[in-house]
């Protein structure tokens, strides 16, 4: 009988074997099934936050965040002797928070992005439907903008 796997399982990424596969990858440039599987468990771990979630385009944002760490595995940007202090202790840098980072920096950066063309679109929609709107055809006004009527009164009196 199969044991059902929870989300947080099938997410999880151990420690002690990324960190060993990652040093096998820096030190043979082969790329092995548990590096590239625990990065797409971190992306895909990631998008199930409460702060992505929700997104229409979190596929996109998954992409974009593999993309990004693939690209930092490649070019061997995470340093394995930088070290960090907690409490007076001196400890190596844990790669899945790095690699984390760089994931949750891609997700903010697409959520950027879809945002800037959302309001891109949104104007060029009122732009044309308000030209749409001032051209009826018959020389007749449809359409007057919120607000127009008052800039016009106040206008006047100068």
């Amino acid at each position: 009988m199969a044991k059902k796997v929870s989300n947080k399982e099938h997410y999880y990424v151990n420690p002690k074997e990324f960190r060993a596969s990652l040093r096998v990858f820096y030190d043979s440039d082969i790329m092995t099934d548990d590096l590239a599987e625990n990065i797409k468990k971190i992306a895909y771990g990631l998008s199930y936050n409460s702060s992505f979630i929700n997104y229409s385009y979190r596929d996109d944002m998954i992409g974009d965040a593999l993309i990004k760490m693939y690209s930092a595995l490649s070019r061997k940007k995470y340093n394995f002797d930088k070290r960090t202090t907690k409490n007076g202790k001196t400890a190596p840098c844990n790669p899945f928070s790095y690699f984390t980072t760089i994931a949750f920096n891609a997700f903010v950066n697409r959520i950027k992005k879809e945002k800037r063309h959302h309001e891109a679109e949104k104007q060029y929609r009122e732009r044309v439907y308000e030209e749409v709107m001032r051209d009826s055809g018959n020389g007749n006004v449809v359409y007057v903008k919120p607000g127009a009527e008052e800039e016009d009164f106040f206008n006047e009196g100068s």
